[in-house]
């Protein structure tokens, strides 16, 4: 997937910065390197390969320090709650910016 200067251009528009054409050049450039990585990665064939949870356990034993899945807090809601300009039902209520 080779980009265009006018995907570059309309890009950067969606990201709302503001990039010259002497650095879209350079970004068109970096951004089909990139994506030329990722076509080579993709071909590669790694069915039967196990994915690493940590870079490390390919060179040595890593034991994952896990800890049980308990509530170790008591529910504060209504504390945190206290200061909110509005709230119903437990819930935060935001005024609507969206119409």
């Amino acid at each position: 997937m080779a980009l265009t200067l006018q995907d570059v251009s309309r890009i950067a528009h969606l990201a709302r910065l503001e990039v010259t054409p002497a650095d879209q050049a350079l970004m068109l450039e970096q951004l089909n390197g990139f994506f030329g990585i990722v076509e080579q990665m993709s071909a590669v064939d790694t069915s039967g390969v196990e994915p690493l949870y940590t870079p490390l356990s390919a060179v040595q034993a890593v034991a994952l320090r896990l800890r049980e899945d308990v509530v170790t807090e008591t529910n504060q809601r209504e504390a945190n709650q206290r200061s909110a300009p509005a709230v119903e039902d437990g819930l935060f209520l935001v005024p609507k910016v969206i119409e």
